[in-house]
């Protein structure tokens, strides 16, 4: 008889997801009050889901291919990864053979099969993803957590980095520098200038770099972006998808091209634990997908409008912060997220007993302040590290995005106005945490 089911211990080493163990909590709480009311609601400032609709043709054309139930390619479709070279080139400057371009479900699992390939160490700037620790210690794989200094934005110092590499690297030894650009959570976006000083660290210490490039098109100054894969095409894998410009993260659906000197063996291992592990992506989101990648006016002016909401709410909301006694806010570049620093507040904290940054996260949306946000081990943070990832995202996206085509913001004004008019939750947000702070310093 079978008494217990035992479980590997590595799966020990994962927690459920925060921002999704949060977003929960608060998705749930908002189902029940629907009908019934509730005294509070939380301030939802932790789940990074687009807010936006899916673009008509994105829709349509899932519609169209919903038929198609046959097994495809491993690597995806020919016809979706000619249409992703050709968006590459259009919007990124990137001449990419299709050869070179591996279709995923969703860019965590191209992350994740990036991980289980490649041999040496990965480092991990920090404060970082919420995802990249988790799947590498369930790969029991070793990984180093680089530091980023606050002074500098958040942002990977080259010096730094190169006195991080050189200190682990011995000859011959590769490792993998995760580089998320515009960054999940601080919102920087790197110029080309620096992606290039990093890359000239990197070819002197053997590093090859996961450019995780998922926000890429919700950089605000989109003509500022530049892809690590113009800059070190040799070394670079660049993780980009749907979820996120085209708001379409249940459709799963992420691609990774590889470094431009990858040579057949490669791509032919992608594509074996590609058809080990998932078979292939689902067929009609892979045909419906063509559209997303194709020319298309209508898609243009989605990004264009939904990149404007998004800097607008992102500016509003961390100049809010940075009104706020001893919270020292990340202006963002790009992304819907900016990072908040609570350090100037660690003597008031400890003296209510927040002794750590993972129990700041848990008195933030304790009663009566409710603020769900991301804190502590979740974004790679030192445990006496107070800091929070600021998700601005609650508002109802498709009203917003109605609202700014008929009548665009022509002001600094009637921008402050539009977001007071489209995100009264997060407003209510600002306010939770003056009277968190408030009691914090008491």
């Amino acid at each position: 008889m079978i008494e217990k089911i035992n479980i590997d211990p590595q799966v020990e080493t994962i927690v459920m997801p925060e921002n999704l163990r949060v977003g929960l909590v608060v998705a749930e709480h908002r189902k029940k009050c629907l009908n019934a009311g509730c005294p509070f609601d939380y301030a939802g400032l932790a789940f990074g889901q687009s807010p936006f609709h899916v673009p008509p043709p994105l829709e349509s054309a899932l519609c169209e291919h919903a038929g198609k139930g046959h097994y495809s390619a491993a690597e995806g479709i020919a016809e979706l990864r000619e249409a992703i070279a050709g968006f590459n080139k259009r919007n990124f400057k990137l001449e990419i053979d299709p050869a070179r371009i591996v279709v995923g479900p969703g860019t965590k699992d191209l992350i994740f099969t990036i991980f289980t390939m490649i041999s040496g160490h990965v480092i991990i700037p920090s404060p970082s993803w919420i995802g990249y620790a988790p799947q590498l210690e369930l790969l029991g794989k070793h990984y180093h957590t680089f530091h980023l200094r606050p002074d500098c934005d958040f942002r990977i110092q080259p010096a730094d980095l190169d006195q991080f590499l050189s200190s682990m690297t011995h000859e011959g030894k590769q490792h993998l520098l995760v580089l998320n650009n515009p960054n999940n959570p601080s919102g920087v976006v790197y110029s080309k200038e620096e992606l290039g000083e990093i890359a000239d660290v990197c070819r002197k210490n053997n590093t090859l770099v996961l450019a995780d490039e998922i926000y890429a098109l919700s950089t605000y100054e989109f003509e500022n972006f530049t892809s690590m894969g113009l800059i070190y095409p040799e070394g670079t894998f660049i993780t980009n998808g749907l979820s996120k410009d085209r708001s379409a993260g249940g459709y799963r659906l992420g691609s990774c091209i590889l470094p431009e000197k990858a040579d057949d063996k490669l791509a032919e291992d992608f594509t074996k634990i590609a058809a080990t592990v998932y078979t292939n992506v689902s067929t009609p989101t892979q045909y419906a997908a063509i559209a997303a990648y194709e020319p298309s006016p209508e898609i243009d002016e989605y990004f264009a409008i939904t990149r404007e909401i998004h800097r607008m709410m992102g500016l509003f909301m961390s100049e809010e912060f940075n009104k706020i006694q001893g919270i020292k806010a990340t202006t963002p570049q790009g992304a819907f997220y900016f990072y908040a620093d609570f350090n100037l507040l660690t003597e008031s904290l400890k003296k209510k007993g927040v002794m750590t940054s993972n129990q700041l996260g848990r008195s933030l949306i304790s009663h009566p302040y409710h603020i769900a946000v991301v804190t502590g081990d979740a974004v790679m943070l030192r445990p006496e590290d107070y800091g929070a990832r600021i998700a601005f995202v609650d508002y109802d996206g498709r009203q917003a995005f109605e609202r700014y085509k008929k009548n665009p913001p022509k002001s600094k004004t009637a921008e402050i106005d539009f977001v007071r008019d489209n995100a009264p939750q997060m407003l209510k947000g600002i306010e939770y945490l003056k009277k968190y702070i408030d009691y914090v310093v008491s």
